[in-house]
């Protein structure tokens, strides 16, 4: 009984940090951003580190690097996508959350260039990267911290550039069936598996994340010629509306905390997804006493050079 408690406490953590995230893809922006205030005391050592991180809406004039780990840390020097490409346009300018590490600016950019040629798709809808400096975020995702993540969206690019209130306010194709069970046929389509295998064959890719439904679909209609790539395709809590790309630490980047590889082989079986279409899994209940919510992280808590990437020009 205990365990299962325990069980049930970590999993309603978990699904709200993620539902969290998949909730903030879709919610709109605004044509009309608002200056945060100016914090009344930015050296207080409570302070969550993302209200520091939040107020800073250009790169740290610092060489280029990602420091800590994913969901703990920064970056310097940080480069932005360029909004338009030939075939890529950014969603949600108003967050001001399309930096990264150069490493993995240009393999968004090259990824967009191939995905014409390999699916019907003109190009990417490309959502959040990272903040201006990294660091957590205000609202949403608990990674995307040090320039090395990136939300593609499930739906092509238009043929057209989108207006700004467009960009702000369009929602992204949610492509897996109301039951969950499965992707929703009626809007999955064979580009849906060109794009994902695409950007899994990038070598410098290291984990693609997705809702258990689109892996499900990934290991059916990948066929039988490569399939090394869905190794690299993970299932995880939300990505009903996007594909999250994770790059490895750049070379450069020493202060860089790289995770584990992942494990060899497809996980395409279905003790491999069996958690996942579990029903606690698909219809979570609350659990008897609602967990605490997790602290904010603080700037003394990241990594010391955060404390330069903040203070720097």
């Amino acid at each position: 009984m205990i365990h299962r408690i325990l069980f049930t406490a970590v999993l309603a953590l978990h699904l709200s940090s993620w539902l969290a995230d998949a909730a903030l893809a879709q919610d709109k922006g605004t044509l009309e951003p608002k200056q945060l205030p100016t914090l009344a005391n930015p050296s207080d050592p409570k302070l969550a580190a993302k209200e520091l991180f939040g107020r800073k809406l250009a790169p740290a004039k610092l060489a280029m690097r990602s420091i800590g780990f994913y969901a703990k840390g920064c970056i310097a020097g940080a480069k932005a996508l360029p909004i338009n490409g030939k075939t890529w346009q950014v969603m949600r300018l108003s967050r001001n959350r399309m930096y990264g590490h150069a490493d993995l600016i240009a393999l968004l950019e090259r990824l967009a260039a191939k995905v014409p040629q390999v699916s019907n798709w003109p190009g990417l809808l490309v959502g959040d990267i990272s903040q201006a400096r990294g660091g957590p975020m205000l609202t949403g995702h608990t990674s995307h911290q040090v320039g090395l993540d990136a939300d593609i969206w499930l739906t092509p690019m238009p043929k057209r550039e989108l207006t700004r209130l467009e960009r702000e306010e369009m929602s992204a194709t949610n492509v897996v069936a109301p039951n969950r069970l499965d992707i929703n046929p009626t809007v999955w389509t064979p580009g849906h598996v060109a794009v994902i295998k695409a950007a899994a064959q990038e070598p410098a890719v290291e984990r693609i994340f997705v809702n258990a439904a689109i892996k499900k679909a990934l290991c059916r209609e990948a066929g039988n010629s490569d399939r090394t790539w869905l190794s690299k395709v993970r299932p995880m809590y939300g990505h009903d509306y996007h594909f999250h790309i994770r790059i490895r630490c750049p070379a450069s980047s020493r202060d860089c905390t790289p995770q584990e590889p992942p494990n060899e082989g497809e996980a395409c079986s279905a003790d491999d997804l069996a958690y996942w279409f579990s029903d606690a899994v698909l219809h979570p209940k609350p659990p008897p006493t609602p967990p605490k919510p997790r602290p904010p992280i603080t700037l003394s808590q990241l990594p010391s050079a955060c404390k330069q990437v903040l203070l720097a020009p």
